[in-house]
């Protein structure tokens, strides 16, 4: 079990980065109190638990103060727990202006009678050693929320391309559109299988149907076009933290010349590593 440990400062980012570690695969527990740690890892670690990749979040919200904290970290190193200790801070003039757009309360506003600056800087006091016993620290001051994502996509991704699921799908239009699919090609220009007795009744899933789509020069040279754009957009995507993208392909029916491209832009993008599904809307229809 790969286990990350996430505490900071209210205002530092933890909330974008609990999604962004769901993105690339982590299973996320936010808010738990710092005197449970120990016992709550040592459920995780039960043979039964299917979570491979696990972020635990806890902060000052529950009640714990740096004390609490520093006893269940050191609990779990004493046990000899492998984890990983990641500590979010900013400085207290971003943290105040963060909690002032967001009309959020800070979890010591009461503590500080009211005044937002004394609660950030009583939290500072209570939370900022963290930093000194932390395995990664990421100071989020100067961070935009994309930045922060690929941040700690860098930090704890292997591979940047298992970050992002990749649909690609095939429709028929007069069926009706995909307005949630972010790429869509109509492919509608391309000669019909369709109207080949032969190849009517198949589909984009039978070899003899792909080899006729893509029989001609034009659509040799679409299929290039095409995929040299998405093999451009993919890293451009990825680069503003985009987790996930639908690419869809469109004929007139969704049976012949949409299945081949959603097959073959499939068959490419799992070549170069990518995690790719592909779904056939209208194949049945």
């Amino acid at each position: 079990m790969e286990l990350i440990i996430v505490t900071g400062m209210s205002g530092s980012g933890k909330s974008q980065v609990i999604d962004s570690m769901e993105d690339i695969g982590y299973y996320c527990v936010d808010n738990v109190p710092a005197f449970l740690l120990p016992t709550f890892v040592n459920l995780l670690m039960d043979s039964q638990n299917k979570h491979e990749r696990i972020v635990i979040v806890t902060d000052i919200r529950s009640g714990d103060m740096y004390d609490d904290i520093v006893k269940s970290i050191t609990t779990l190193r004493d046990e000899s727990v492998p984890f990983k200790f990641l500590y979010l801070e900013a400085n207290d003039s971003v943290i105040e202006r963060r909690f002032k757009e967001t009309r959020r309360k800070h979890p010591l506003i009461d503590e500080a009678k009211g005044v937002l600056p004394d609660a950030i800087r009583l939290e500072r006091k209570m939370v900022g050693k963290l930093r000194d016993i932390a395995d990664y620290t990421i100071d989020s001051s100067d961070t935009s929320a994309i930045q922060l994502r690929e941040r700690v996509r860098e930090m704890f991704l292997d591979d940047k391309k298992d970050g992002m699921s990749i649909l690609c799908m095939s429709y028929g239009a007069k069926h009706g559109g995909v307005s949630y699919a972010d790429i869509v090609f109509d492919v509608k220009c391309l000669p019909n299988p369709f109207y080949v007795p032969e190849l009517k009744n198949k589909t984009g899933l039978d070899k003899e149907v792909r080899d006729f789509v893509m029989s001609s020069p034009e659509a040799q040279e679409l299929r290039k076009k095409l995929f040299d754009m998405i093999d451009f957009l993919i890293p451009l995507y990825m680069k503003e933290g985009k987790s996930q993208l639908i690419i869809a392909f469109g004929c007139t029916g969704g049976h012949h010349r949409s299945v081949t491209f959603a097959f073959e832009m499939c068959e490419h993008l799992r070549a170069k590593g990518f995690n790719v599904g592909i779904n056939h809307r209208d194949i049945t229809k």
